[in-house]
């Protein structure tokens, strides 16, 4: 089994005493809960940012679109990155990127500048993200401590997400919308300080040379393709406009000359005989249909309590803390699980409850009681996202090479984040579509719910998709 993936640099000055396994996990899942944290802290602060940029609704949606695309487009590429020039290196690069266009989004005057700001932020950590798991996964053994390790990771990052309403709320309500942003750069030096004292770089570098046009061509494929189905929104005539068509079918021939140009190229992005991977192929594509079902969860959950039951930002917030303890310990819940019943069986669970969760959700109404229309449905639909997340992610990397870690860090988190993105753009379209006008309370929730009924759908097919085709068990099972 590999402990350690191979350690550069040693030759530079004096020799530096190895850092506790724990404080190098701690750096490691501080980035991580950074750049997951920001996907969902937003949220709460849209209608503020609407009044304080003059946004329209599909302004509001680019403002976590254009963060979450960036994000999962590049991400092939900062894992490749990592892997050719440095874990850490790439780490420091991100964090500092990501640092830096939060200061610039949090002082934004304009939409687009906060919407460019977004988009670089997504850079950043598209950079930073894949580093944190291959940190992760490098530092500690395969085996009972590793899939510790990699929940840790995972209920770090889900917690991020769920903690972004309750963050977001408190600094709305105290401060403005801009410290959602400006939040960051404080703790962003603090974690850059940590990471470039303690962390040790690793890399499995060969030599070869980044495939930018691949990545110029995934992330403008997926781009585009996000932008066709959100414009489905903003024209009458819906999908057969020609607004809504052009995109489409433009981020379909983008994708699939990327799929043509990595069948090609001598070092690609993402070589596709990872995808020959049953673990690989499997848990990715159940990461897609999981992250488009539950990434609207946060967007639409703090709508309905602030556009419906009138909540205020801290309240909806508040609101919102009971999912976030969930998803956490749903997380750390995962690899007791997954020792009792192998990881396929412990994210079909996962997913089941999510679903039942989302379910419930879809039955609110404009008049809805805390209790039985955010908290109880919240919490099953953030617990079962905390026990999936881990055994997918450990299955996902369970069956590359140690030269490929950072690559296949990347894709998960690309198949989850972009799920993400395409999975809001598709679930706003069809909110929209069926609340109509005027927006009354009732309409708004009536549009939400349908959005919520078909995210569970979606996650009833996702379950049955991993039953089918997740393998039992991962490679250190065995």
């Amino acid at each position: 089994m590999a402990h350690m993936l191979e350690t550069t640099d040693t030759a530079r000055g004096p020799a530096r005493a190895t850092p506790p396994m724990w404080l190098v996990v701690a750096l490691a899942c501080a980035g991580q809960f950074l750049v997951v944290l920001d996907i969902s802290v937003v949220n709460v602060a849209l209608p503020s940012m609407r009044g304080g940029l003059a946004l329209g609704e599909q302004g509001l949606q680019w403002v976590v679109n254009a963060y979450a695309i960036a994000f999962a487009g590049f991400m092939l590429l900062g894992g490749r990155a990592g892997d050719l020039y440095g874990r850490k290196r790439m780490f420091l690069v991100g964090l500092g990127l990501f640092t830096l266009a939060s200061l610039a989004g949090g002082l934004a005057q304009d939409g687009w500048q906060l919407l460019l700001a977004r988009a670089v932020q997504g850079l950043g950590a598209a950079v930073l993200a894949p580093s944190t798991l291959t940190i992760v996964t490098s530092a500690v053994p395969e085996g009972a401590a590793r899939a510790r390790a990699i929940a840790t990771w995972t209920a770090v990052g889900a917690g991020g997400g769920a903690a972004g309403g309750f963050v977001g709320g408190v600094l709305v309500e105290a401060l403005s919308w801009r410290w959602v942003l400006l939040i960051n750069v404080p703790v962003g030096a603090l974690v850059l300080a940590g990471a470039a004292r303690w962390l040790t770089e690793s890399r499995a570098g060969d030599g070869r040379r980044l495939d930018l046009p691949g990545a110029l061509l995934v992330t403008a494929g997926l781009a585009t393709l996000a932008y066709g189905i959100s414009q489905t929104e903003a024209e009458a005539e819906g999908w057969a406009a020609a607004a809504t068509l052009v995109p489409l079918c433009a981020g379909l021939v983008l994708l699939a000359l990327f799929l043509l140009a990595e069948a090609r190229a001598k070092a690609p992005l993402m070589p596709l005989g990872l995808l020959r991977l049953r673990s690989v192929a499997s848990a990715n594509v159940a990461m897609l249909i999981s992250g488009s079902a539950m990434f609207c969860m946060w967007f639409f959950m703090t709508l309905y309590a602030q556009n419906v039951l009138g909540y205020t930002p801290l309240e909806a917030g508040l609101a919102l803390v009971p999912s976030s303890l969930a998803v956490i310990i749903g997380s750390k819940l995962a690899p007791r699980l997954m020792r009792a019943a192998g990881p396929r069986t412990v994210a079909v669970l996962g997913t089941v409850i999510a679903a039942t969760g989302f379910g419930w959700q879809s039955t609110m109404t404009a008049d809805g009681a805390y209790l039985t229309a955010i908290m109880f449905p919240g919490i099953l639909m953030m617990l079962g996202a905390g026990i999936a997340a881990t055994p997918l992610a450990s299955l996902a990397t369970s069956g590359a090479a140690p030269e490929e870690a950072g690559l296949v860090s990347g894709l998960v988190n690309t198949s989850r984040t972009m799920g993400g993105s395409l999975g809001l753009a598709i679930m706003s379209t069809i909110a929209a579509a069926h609340t109509g006008t005027p927006r009354t309370p009732h309409s708004l929730t009536e549009g939400y719910a349908l959005a919520f009924r078909t995210s569970t759908a979606l996650l009833a097919t996702g379950a049955v998709v991993m039953w089918l085709w997740l393998p039992r068990r991962t490679r250190e099972d065995h």
